[in-house]
């Protein structure tokens, strides 16, 4: 696809071209990606935000050892690792980070860059339930983290810059929910990795380049001829966390003659089903979208609604299995799949397989041969 090979080019030079910002006095705001951080104050403070998503590598998981305990989650390790190992330039760039305060793991990280780095790390947590205290204690966070962004670039976040900033992501999402609600088709026009690989641009590419790329891939695909091949077993891949090249289940089912046509992951995975409405209070209405109306994660209590909304998309998408794809120490998650694949007997009648990886390399043969067998257990299921 052109809109692919748009985009690819463009990541490829975004390191200068942010190196080039910063130099100009642009700061460059990272921020731990679990969906909890409106990317629009950043913009409407004449920032530019970072997410942090790398993943899938062993080193930097290795290299977080002489930082942080093993038992803390694969994904946050790996945060760490980057960050220590100074290989990774994103990550070495960063004139802030910000840290929503969702559970241990992701605390770690914000406290390891501050500590061991040296790095400037604002937090601000996110409550664990849904409720009108709740939502009053996010949007307390917000609205400091607003202060905060305006003090440390000196730019006033006025109302005409954030609704701007708001239209700009409104749009971006409405287009990834465009492209991704495209595969509910029979013949699905874009593969799961193709679609997991737009979603992660998201987070780096600059906003304008990557809508201009997402409304040609939206064409492209809306005129493309659909593939003749056979219905291929449809997959929902579902878990904790989905790494910038942590990529091996994707390829893995894929290749095991599988099609991955839905996804739902907390972290990694931007979220793009609801937009904000830019109505009243732009504070309040960037908490009704990133907290209240957002599918909560494993870690909130009570975790129901997340199942359900799985159940949901399993429907919708007429998925044929499940698979879990589980990092390593993520405890709540790995609680939640256990009660699910109960769920998913009784309501769907449909198998599903859970993973675990800890980004180690000799995790893949085995997985391999796991998921070849998953989907041949389902192509026979369809045939018996």
């Amino acid at each position: 696809m052109e809109s692919m090979k748009m985009l690819s080019d463009h990541l490829a030079t975004r390191v200068k071209d942010l190196t080039k910002l910063r130099e100009g006095g642009t700061r460059l705001i990272g921020y731990a990606p679990g969906g909890y951080m409106p990317e629009e104050l950043v913009y409407a403070c004449g920032a530019v935000p970072v997410g942090l998503i790398r993943g899938g590598d062993p080193e930097p998981v290795s290299e977080s050892a002489a930082y942080v305990p093993r038992f803390l989650d694969t994904f946050c390790r790996a945060q760490i690792g980057y960050r220590m190992l100074g290989e990774e330039p994103l990550y070495q760039m960063l004139d802030l980070l910000i840290v929503p305060v969702t559970d241990h793991n992701i605390k770690t990280i914000g406290d390891c860059f501050n500590f061991f780095a040296g790095d400037d790390v604002f937090r601000f947590g996110v409550p664990h339930q849904k409720d009108e205290h709740a939502f009053d204690y996010y949007l307390a966070g917000l609205l400091a983290l607003r202060d905060k962004l305006e003090n440390f670039t000196g730019n006033k976040i006025e109302d005409s810059r954030l609704r701007e900033a708001i239209a700009r992501s409104n749009r971006m999402r409405e287009l990834l929910k465009e492209i991704s609600l495209l595969r509910k088709s029979g013949q699905p026009p874009m593969s799961g990795y193709d679609f997991v690989r737009l979603n992660h641009a998201s987070f780096i590419a600059d906003r304008d380049v990557l809508i201009k790329a997402l409304e040609s891939a939206l064409q492209e695909l809306k005129t493309s001829q659909p593939p003749t091949a056979n219905r291929q077993p449809r997959i929902l891949l579902t878990g904790s966390t989905l790494a910038m090249g942590d990529y091996k289940v994707l390829e893995m089912t894929e290749q095991a003659g599988a099609s991955i046509v839905i996804e739902e992951f907390a972290e990694g995975m931007r979220h793009y089903w609801e937009n904000v409405n830019a109505d009243g209070d732009l504070m309040e209405a960037l908490a009704d979208r990133y907290f209240r109306r957002r599918q909560p994660p494993a870690w909130f209590r009570p975790s129901r609604e997340r199942l359900d909304y799985l159940i949901e998309l399993a429907r919708e998408f007429e998925v044929d299995g499940i698979i879990w794809y589980q990092l390593m120490y993520r405890s709540s998650y790995d609680i939640q799949s256990f009660y699910f694949e109960k769920t998913v007997k009784e309501q769907l009648g449909i198998p599903m397989l859970k993973v675990q990886s800890d980004y180690d390399v000799s995790e893949k043969g085995p997985l391999r041969t796991r998921l070849e067998t998953f989907v041949e257990i389902i192509k026979a299921g369809r045939s018996g």
